[in-house]
């Protein structure tokens, strides 16, 4: 594993898949021209809608979300990381499903987000992604990569599942993968907090790329895409605004805090 620069992309997706793309691809080419070797796009980066909508494209949004990824990662060179779209399951449902490619196009990993946020936030909005996502059921994959380090996929509402990320940890991951579409409500409470846990209780870094801002009638996201060190330092912020939060990946700083802050070999209930 060498030192890296990462970047978390910050975008607000609209229910139009070829406007996401666009937008996806302008801020891709920016994380490149400021050196960024891994490139990780939000939840929702290709589709953000009504769910009906989502049902609908699901099969074009999948094909298009997947060969685009990989067009990208060998057109600009770099590994880049899906933060989720939806993959037709049946003719009603769907998997949110996370893809990450080297710089060659290859496929590295694929996640189907287990967690499904069905949740009655006390904005007074309901949340039911069980109404169109069928939750994976194997445990989010670790891609070991010989330079970017043991790279572990999650996306958005697993950042509440402590246990999920301990599992990555123990099977060697580095570095932690948050794409998410936070809700505004949420976030403003807990977005930060909950990634820095991540990253300080698993001594990994953490890169959360996030939806910000007004997709669709009432859904509002809360933005802040980050990176965050083994300490728990945020390193990058990206605001509320569409942009990227690029920020150093170091092995010496790794290996440092894991030796100053050896807690996973201090555990004592496994």
């Amino acid at each position: 594993m060498k030192s890296y620069l990462a970047a978390a992309i910050q975008m607000t997706s609209v229910p139009d898949l070829q406007k996401n793309l666009l937008q996806a691809e302008e801020l891709i080419e920016l994380a490149k021209g400021r050196g960024a070797e891994l490139v990780c796009l939000p939840e929702n980066f290709s589709f953000m809608g009504e769910e009906k909508d989502k049902i609908g494209q699901a099969e074009a949004i999948a094909q298009q979300s997947e060969k685009f990824l990989k067009t990208m990662a060998q057109r600009f060179q770099v590994t880049i990381l899906g933060g989720g779209f939806p993959v037709p399951v049946t003719s009603d449902k769907v998997y949110n499903t996370a893809l990450l490619f080297d710089p060659s196009g290859q496929e590295l990993a694929r996640y189907q987000k287990v967690h499904l946020f069905d949740v009655n936030v006390p904005d007074g909005n309901t949340y039911q992604e069980s109404s169109t996502v069928m939750a994976g059921t194997s445990i989010p994959p670790v891609a070991a990569t010989k330079e970017l380090g043991n790279l572990g996929l999650s996306v958005c509402y697993d950042v509440r599942f402590p246990e999920l990320y301990r599992h990555l940890s123990q099977m060697g991951a580095d570095v932690l993968f948050v794409p998410a579409a936070f809700t505004a409500y949420t976030g403003k409470d807990h977005w930060q907090v909950l990634i820095q846990a991540r990253a300080i209780e698993n001594t990994c870094y953490v890169i959360a790329p996030a939806q910000t801002g007004n997709h669709y009638a009432m859904r509002h996201t809360h933005g802040h895409a980050i990176v965050v060190d083994p300490w728990g330092v945020i390193l990058a912020d990206a605001g509320d605004r569409p942009g990227v939060a690029i920020a150093e990946i170091n092995p010496d700083r790794l290996i440092q805090v894991r030796r100053q802050m050896p807690s996973l070999q201090h555990r004592v209930f496994v």
